[in-house]
């Protein structure tokens, strides 16, 4: 696996998303995912792969509401594994539990997609190596093709044990209102460079990487930001090299005149359509 989630480069580290039903969320997300629980209260459980860094935390809010159509949000959130031979323990697990999935190959990677019993996206895929990927005018060459699932399940027939520890979360994909005032926030504001475009879509990396955060205006364009306490994304964290980068980015989103605030060792911002992102370091 390349080293796209690591420093120098700014990625997603954490993410987390409201739930109706803390303990039947809980559950799928161990028994048909394969995380572990860090640690659990009535209303939150925070969960990991490695048993020490949190990847995922759901939230059951007091008075949660379903998500409404058409708002801006949470698409999904995408846990990268290690290897072919992972994904390949994964997808035959899912096969093997009747849990329903869509797949595609992307030529950069190979992606599975599922929804957890709210309705929030998950994908789970694995990278081609770097060295493969075709780039052209500062653009990745991405698409939608046929998944080789009998060549991946080819690769191992292993014993599913849950999320390998080396598993990050590899990008997280975003419903927005507008996708050239979102760009402008997460290009002249966090930092980030557009890599690659896709009809009422935009993808957006650094390091050269696919993608670590992808928007796009499939829920309609102007979709509002869906009320507080509404299953889906509550904040997701970007994780920076160093204070220096940050202050940078900082100064950046206050140039823009994008909201930010200190809250305890991080930073708070939201984009143009509310999707809230903490900044940590």
């Amino acid at each position: 696996m390349d080293h796209f989630h690591e420093k120098p480069n700014v990625y997603v580290g954490e993410v987390t998303i409201k739930v109706k039903n803390l303990d039947y969320a809980v559950t799928f997300y161990q028994n048909i995912i394969g995380f572990q629980v860090l640690e659990k209260t009535d209303s939150r459980a925070v969960l990991t792969t490695d048993g020490k860094t949190p990847l995922l935390t759901l939230e059951q809010p007091a008075d949660v509401i379903p998500k409404p159509a058409n708002t801006s949000g949470l698409y999904h959130f995408a846990i990268l594994l290690p290897s072919r031979a992972d994904l390949s323990v994964f997808l035959m697990h899912l096969l093997q539990t009747g849990y329903p999935l869509g797949a595609a190959d992307h030529y950069v990677s190979e992606a599975l997609y599922l929804n957890d019993p709210d309705g929030n996206g998950i994908e789970v895929y694995r990278d081609r190596p770097s060295s493969e990927w075709t780039w052209k005018n500062n653009l990745v060459e991405m698409a939608t093709e046929q998944l080789d699932a009998e060549g991946i399940l080819a690769e191992n027939n292993a014993e599913w044990k849950g999320l390998p520890s080396g598993t990050v979360m590899g990008h997280i994909h975003l419903h927005v209102s507008d996708v050239k005032k979102a760009e402008e926030f997460y290009t002249k504001g966090l930092g980030f460079d557009v890599v690659s475009y896709y009809p009422q879509a935009a993808f957006l990396s650094t390091g050269r990487y696919h993608h670590h955060i992808a928007i796009n205006t499939w829920q309609g364009v102007g979709a509002p930001t869906p009320p507080e306490n509404s299953i889906g994304l509550h904040w997701y964290s970007l994780v920076f090299p160093n204070e220096t980068e940050r202050e940078n980015v900082i100064n950046q989103l206050q140039n823009l005149g994008a909201p930010i605030k200190r809250d305890a060792n991080y930073y708070v911002t939201s984009d143009p359509s509310g999707n809230q992102i903490r900044l940590v370091v």
